[in-house]
């Protein structure tokens, strides 16, 4: 028991000096910087100009697919010119560093190539327009499809160009 005792002292005297005189805690009170001020209103909603569609659901349908399909048609044209250099300039830049010019002139070819396909892919979100104003109306959409179709299979064609030129200059 005195060895208890013994310790007993010392380690008063150490657990005392941790505690000190209520001055030297921070206050418990709100800081000014804690205090809510401001409104809850809700923002304003921007509204957003969509330019209208530019589709002539008066004309006859045959006559609306041919002309989509001969849009879709004309960009692979486009599409098809414009391959055959980047593919040349692809093949150049196939192993060379990202801060050569001839990977740079692959970029750019790569660009011109999908801005190519864009103008197949127009008329494909025409026809999508279509096919769904047609099932919305409960109307037949079989023809509408078959030429959506044909669009989406000269698509996957060029996307398919596309993926294998960027596999050549990663």
């Amino acid at each position: 028991m005195p060895r208890f005792a013994s310790l007993c002292l010392p380690l008063t005297l150490v657990l005392g000096a941790c505690a000190g005189t209520t001055s030297d805690y921070p206050s418990l009170a709100i800081r000014d910087v804690e205090r809510v001020e401001g409104s809850f209103a809700a923002p304003t909603r921007e509204t957003i100009d969509v330019p209208p569609v530019d589709i002539d659901m008066t004309a006859p349908l045959g006559e609306t697919l041919d002309r989509l399909v001969g849009e879709a048609r004309s960009g692979n044209e486009i599409f098809l010119e414009v391959a055959p250099r980047a593919q040349r300039l692809v093949g150049a830049a196939a192993n060379s560093d990202t801060e050569s010019r001839a990977w740079a002139s692959a970029q750019v070819a790569l660009s011109e190539l999908e801005s190519a396909r864009s103008v197949s892919a127009v008329p494909l979100a025409d026809i999508d327009i279509l096919y769904t104003a047609a099932r919305a109306a409960a109307q037949d959409a079989s023809q509408i499809e078959t030429t959506r179709d044909e669009i989406v299979s000269i698509i996957a064609a060029q996307d398919e160009t596309l993926a294998q030129l960027r596999g050549r200059i990663r």
